[in-house]
């Protein structure tokens, strides 16, 4: 298939569905093969047959991301079965929603293992393959939560505030390399994450009151920026974090 990622391999974690389900058809309509990663099996194979409805090849790769040897694993297997690592998006991620004073000290292991530790994971193990080939695109998700502050959510904008210090660190070591790294930080999307709260009249008049676009992100708006930062266009843009926010964090 052609496209403007035709013959490139993409690697995306948390892609059994919301957001990384929406990036990884996204590039698969532009033309990339990708190797989906998630925990849960059955989504997972769900989001892999919608990409590969693009006629591309489409793996789903069941992924611990907390696990190194996992993601080690994940990288192996796609440059087995698909030939080369050319993208890989970094997007698995939890929240838990509790005043610091009250957090419970396993949920703040939990929400740094997967937010912070697993994108470490997916850079550490992508990178002898984007270094050796002197070329590749690395994303991280970020979130608007990491700019703006929100009561609840401490445990998860710190996590997500050192994801764009190391996406930022990061372009600058693998720049020689001609990897570019940058992040996307989603303000206010309805996934299956927080569709209940946002089912809430209150709870959704609330969080989208400070959005001067007045409304939550769709879907389908995540992937054309996603292919960019993928794809040839954006080869001299490296460690930044694009806030795709509806005006939040400016307002």
């Amino acid at each position: 298939m052609s496209g403007p990622l035709s013959g490139k391999v993409a690697v995306v974690t948390g892609a059994s569905r919301g957001l990384g389900r929406a990036i990884a058809v996204a590039f698969a309509e532009a033309g990339a093969d990708v190797a989906v990663a998630a925990r849960a099996k059955a989504e997972l194979e769900e989001t892999a047959q919608q990409a590969g409805r693009h006629g591309v090849r489409a793996l789903a790769l069941p992924t611990d991301v907390t696990s190194y040897a996992a993601v080690e694993r994940l990288m192996t297997q796609t440059v087995a079965e698909l030939g080369r690592l050319d993208i890989v998006v970094n997007n698995a991620g939890i929240a838990k929603v509790a005043p610091l004073a009250e957090a419970a000290l396993e949920d703040w292991r939990a929400i740094l293992d997967v937010n912070l530790s697993g994108v470490f994971h997916g850079c550490r193990a992508a990178a002898p393959y984007l270094i050796r080939q002197k070329s590749g695109k690395v994303i991280n998700l970020a979130s608007v939560l990491a700019a703006v502050a929100l009561p609840g959510y401490t445990m998860y904008a710190a996590t997500k505030g050192a994801v764009i210090a190391l996406t930022r660190t990061l372009a600058v070591e693998w720049a020689r390399h001609n990897v570019q790294v940058n992040a996307i930080a989603p303000g206010w999307f309805v996934t299956d994450m927080n569709e209940a709260a946002f089912a809430d009249p209150r709870i959704h008049e609330r969080l989208t009151r400070d959005v001067p676009a007045r409304r939550t992100g769709r879907l389908e708006e995540i992937g054309p920026l996603a292919l960019y930062l993928a794809g040839p266009g954006s080869e001299f843009m490296t460690g930044q974090t694009i806030f795709l926010d509806g005006g939040h964090t400016v307002a």
